[in-house]
């Protein structure tokens, strides 16, 4: 997708004036804070630096890192690699997650504030005080801000529904009906409305996943006619006709719960769907347009799974965190599966694997329209950045990755469960592929062994850790009767 220029096409509010807080003191002091690090002092070429530098253009010189953080985890998408960095980031600065009960929000339901642990409704008094949230949820914006404060910078990440679908068909087969029903992705892209039926137990991962993660309403005519088996056309860029998105945050003004629209909950099929303003006319293009600009109202920035690491760069420079704070491993990856991701190139597909991408992004139009939208906003935040200063760091990004692994890991890569015999480290498994993990390498020193154990510890592992920090579990010690008084 080549990029575009930059425009914004919508806002739901009126502008704001620009707010920026610096703190020399406050910027030193943390900057000395990641300095301190026995872990990068240890490993030569590997010590934190300064957090990147603002954009080409910007107004000032100097920031201070984002630390108030609302992160969609959508399915499928290298989520979990983006959770591992926000856990570390959060385990090692003190912050504070509102974390899920068990390890999700009451997925597939809309995110409720009562499902947060620790959450106590205002009622008169002071908002939890929350620095991260994180977790698999299904996004309801007004929900969320009783939980995070509204001046939170949220972001979230969006993969090409080809790939998505091979990667959610093996791992939900067991989960969707409609994937369970089908013998192969090939049959059940060939004829999809002969498995899948709206509102049936898991069939949210069978179609258009990254559109409900994000909380968005369903047109009507997505409902399922019977005797209608044929898929829809083939979308392509013009025939979405997607609006394409700005470059920057949100205008840097916090989001009002009271302004903006808030998808309310219906009952559909036996599931949370979501209405739109009356006035909107669901089956038309103009529909996508406004959801699509919703979401650009509220979301700073969206990664594209298949530009990764220059989404990961983006993204340490829009919190003005420094590169190791993004650096990581990733997780959740299925073996066999496309760890190293890129855009999907029709050039080097077989004429079956083009005809089953054509027909995923056909059946997931809403994604699709999702997709290109922000790959369009992450080429623009590129060009804004400077094509050779994104090369420059991303290189130096997996420069450091690299090491990090070589000094870690045993074998320097992921493996196979098989061989990952400490339950710290072992991902659940689930799905028919395997879930692939690490295996540190001994002799390390304490302080490195710590680093390298929050690199290596998969999202349910590190969620139980950040809980027992938390909320400790409290011991009640036996009343000695001997000295209990009488009254």
């Amino acid at each position: 997708m080549g990029p575009l220029s930059p425009t914004r096409t919508m806002r739901l509010w009126g502008p704001r004036s620009l707010g920026v807080a610096l703190g020399v003191f406050m910027t030193i002091g943390f900057a000395l804070q990641l300095w301190g690090g026995p872990f990068h002092r240890r490993l030569p070429g590997l010590q934190l630096r300064q957090p990147l530098a603002p954009s080409p253009g910007s107004a000032v010189s100097s920031c201070l890192p984002r630390q108030r953080l609302v992160f969609l985890k959508t399915h499928k998408s290298g989520s979990s690699s983006v959770l591992n960095l926000l856990h570390r980031y959060g385990d090692r600065h003190g912050l504070r997650f509102a974390l899920p009960a068990r390890y999700q929000f009451g997925y597939p339901r809309l995110f409720q504030a009562s499902r947060v642990k620790g959450y106590r409704p205002q009622g008169g008094g002071t908002k939890p005080h929350f620095h991260i949230l994180c977790h698999h949820m299904r996004f309801n914006l007004k929900e969320v801000l009783q939980v995070m404060p509204s001046d939170s910078f949220f972001f979230s990440i969006v993969r090409d529904p080809a790939a998505l679908a091979r990667s959610a068909f093996s791992y939900y087969k067991s989960t969707s009906s409609a994937f369970r029903k089908a013998p192969s992705l090939a049959a059940f892209l060939a004829n999809p409305r002969a498995f899948y039926r709206p509102g049936a137990r898991g069939d949210h991962y069978a179609r258009n996943l990254l559109w409900f993660d994000f909380g968005l309403p369903f047109p009507p005519e997505m409902k399922t006619k019977r005797g209608d088996t044929h898929p829809p056309r083939d979308p392509s860029l013009p025939q979405l006709n997607v609006l394409p998105s700005g470059t920057g945050p949100r205008a840097h003004h916090p989001l009002d719960p009271n302004a903006v629209f808030h998808p309310a909950p219906i009952v559909a099929g036996g599931h949370s769907q979501t209405s739109s303003p009356s006035s909107l006319d669901l089956g038309s293009s103009s529909f996508i347009q406004w959801s699509l600009a919703w979401l650009d109202s509220v979301f700073d920035l969206v990664l594209v799974a298949e530009y990764f690491d220059e989404s990961l760069v983006l993204l340490a420079d829009a919190l003005c965190w420094g590169l190791d704070d993004v650096v990581g491993f990733m997780h959740n990856a299925q073996a066999g599966g496309e760890q190293g991701r890129g855009p999907v190139s029709n050039g080097g597909l077989t004429a079956e694997d083009g005809q089953l991408t054509a027909r995923a992004r056909a059946w997931n139009h809403l994604d699709w329209a999702l997709y290109v939208h922000f790959n369009h906003s992450l080429w623009a935040r590129i060009n804004q950045y400077g094509q050779s200063r994104l090369e420059s760091a991303v290189a130096e990004l997996r420069a450091r990755r690299e090491a990090l692994a070589k000094h870690c890991l045993e074998g320097g890569e992921a493996l196979d469960p098989k061989y990952i015999t400490d339950r710290r480290f072992r991902p659940f498994q689930f799905g028919s592929g395997k879930v692939l993990g690490y295996v540190l390498r001994s002799g390390l020193s304490l302080a490195d062994q710590e680093e390298c154990e929050r690199l290596a510890t998969p999202e349910l592992q590190y969620k139980d850790k950040l809980d027992a920090k938390q909320f400790p579990p409290t011991v009640s010690l036996p009343l000695k009767t001997s000295r209990i008084l009488s009254p």
